[in-house]
């Protein structure tokens, strides 16, 4: 996987815990639906609480694994790699 690490607009839904779920994401001028979240781990990265997302979908007909970042702090995602 090759890291691009830019932001991006997402739509996710929160449980009742306040744990985000990602539904879909913006990427370059398409959009790209979240088929199946593989694990959720955290991190710290630079003292920010990071909750990362390894998923998979199909894009342009191949099916991709990829990482989205959460910043708890912020609550801005970010596509980290692909």
């Amino acid at each position: 996987m090759k890291v691009i690490a830019e932001p991006i607009e997402m739509v996710a839904w929160f449980d009742q815990a306040g744990k985000p779920h990602p539904v879909r994401f913006r990427y370059k001028g398409s959009v790209i639906k979240v088929h199946q979240v593989i694990h959720t781990t955290e991190e710290k990265l630079a003292g920010n609480r990071m909750l990362i997302f390894r998923c998979q979908s199909e894009v342009d007909g191949v099916m991709k694994v990829f990482e989205l970042k959460y910043e708890l702090g912020t609550c801005k995602w970010l596509l980290w790699k692909m």
